[in-house]
């Protein structure tokens, strides 16, 4: 018990008080998580409206969250990882309330575009600070430690807005809305007159003497090899958020499991990444290739959507989730690392919003291409395509990241 004690000590020493600020605030963020994981079920069951158009309704979301990322990356720069931050979680924060009056197809379309729009900005902002607050040796941990909970935070709110969605739907909407104020209102108090640190880029480590030359001032739209990354992790997460956007469909319609059991596996997940991500990078960080981990965190993933189709049953939807679990703590820390790394102090925000606009892309494509792929050809090819898809992009990341 000791060993174990000490070595969570270990993994989470050395961060810096804002960086547990940061993570505290987006623990409160998104514990009110509770409308995306359910968004597909509410929109089908509670609403009327049919697996084409739910499908369509996401990939607007999607497409808010595009123009949320880019925005908030190009905003970032402009004023600020502050300013974009506190006023995405306050104008977020109450559009939820707009939703829960909109129930026209047309006006939720409207709505929803518009929330994601809001919500959505705060990413690359985020990514910004937590960069600027971490101590340049811990960016990586610092990294994990914010996802760590996002992930706490997620582990609570599906578990909660199963428990809302039996009462109503509705309380989805108004919860998420109180939590993302009550964090609005928590980092503005705090990080108004902070100031963070500067990373190191890799250009500065590398070749300080030809900083100018490299890709720490260069516009990441002109850096060949990081367009061609953030593909890859648009391939990633086009596969890894059908856990997210169809997964719960295929429990409820494969499984027929309750809210609250649908809540329960996605808490899961939350749970998994909160309790082993610290320890797993902490571990494995420095002893590794970042390459080997994205690549196994690839295959993993593959196989998390393989084993639905070759087994059935209860236990096998939890490997599947511990699988999928394992392959996120894996990739997405060292993913946003390498875009820190990549970057420099002016170029920060366009680089953290360009890698956040691959995610923002995916939840366009991810969505629309899994309940296309759903109503025409069944969950099971679904589930194929995405093992093979995470094969075809685990080859990807195998070839570009070793050239970082």
């Amino acid at each position: 018990m000791n060993k174990i004690f000490k070595l969570y000590a270990n993994a989470f020493g050395g961060l810096s008080v804002e960086a547990w600020l940061l993570a505290g605030v987006m623990f409160i963020n998104r514990s009110g998580a509770m409308v995306v994981p359910f968004l597909s079920v509410y929109l089908t069951e509670s609403m009327g409206f049919s697996l084409k158009q739910a499908g369509l309704l996401l990939s607007i979301f999607g497409a808010g969250s595009v123009c949320g990322t880019f925005l908030g990356g190009w905003l970032t720069d402009k004023i600020g990882h502050f300013k974009v931050q506190f006023f995405s979680l306050v104008l977020g924060g109450s559009w939820f309330f707009v939703m829960v009056q909109l129930q026209q197809f047309h006006w939720f379309a409207a709505g929803i575009f518009v929330l994601s729009l809001l919500t959505e900005s705060l990413r690359p902002a985020n990514a910004a600070s937590v960069s600027s607050y971490a101590r340049p040796e811990n960016v990586t941990r610092a990294f994990s430690l914010n996802r760590l909970a996002i992930n706490l935070g997620f582990s609570i709110g599906p578990a909660l807005g199963g428990v809302l969605a039996t009462v109503s739907y509705q309380w989805l909407f108004m919860a998420d809305g109180f939590t993302c104020l009550a964090a609005g209102a928590i980092f503005y108090f705090y990080f108004r007159h902070r100031q963070g640190h500067q990373p190191v880029s890799v250009a500065a480590i590398s070749a300080p003497e030809n900083q100018a030359q490299g890709p720490a001032l260069r516009s990441p739209y002109r850096d060949v090899l990081f367009l061609v990354f953030t593909v890859l992790c648009c391939f990633f997460a086009v596969a890894f958020f059908q856990f997210f956007s169809t997964m719960p469909l295929y429990y409820r319609k494969v499984y027929q499991l309750s809210e609250l059991q649908i809540g329960g596996l996605l808490a899961f997940n939350g749970l998994l990444v909160f309790l082993l991500e610290m320890i797993i990078v902490y571990l494995i960080a420095d002893k590794f290739a970042v390459w080997k981990m994205i690549v196994a965190g690839l295959l993993l993933l593959a196989a998390g959507f393989a084993i639905l189709n070759l087994f059935h049953g209860f236990g096998i939807l939890l490997l599947s989730v511990l699988l999928m679990s394992l392959s996120e703590m894996l990739a997405m820390p060292f993913m946003s690392t390498l875009t820190v790394q990549r970057s420099g102090p002016q170029n920060r925000g366009a680089y953290m919003g360009l890698y956040s606009l691959s995610y923002s892309v995916a939840h366009i494509l991810g969505p629309f291409l899994g309940t296309t792929t759903i109503a025409a050809l069944g969950f099971g090819a679904l589930w194929w395509g995405g093992a093979a898809l995470c094969l075809v992009t685990a080859l990807g990341f195998y070839l570009v990241v070793r050239r970082f």
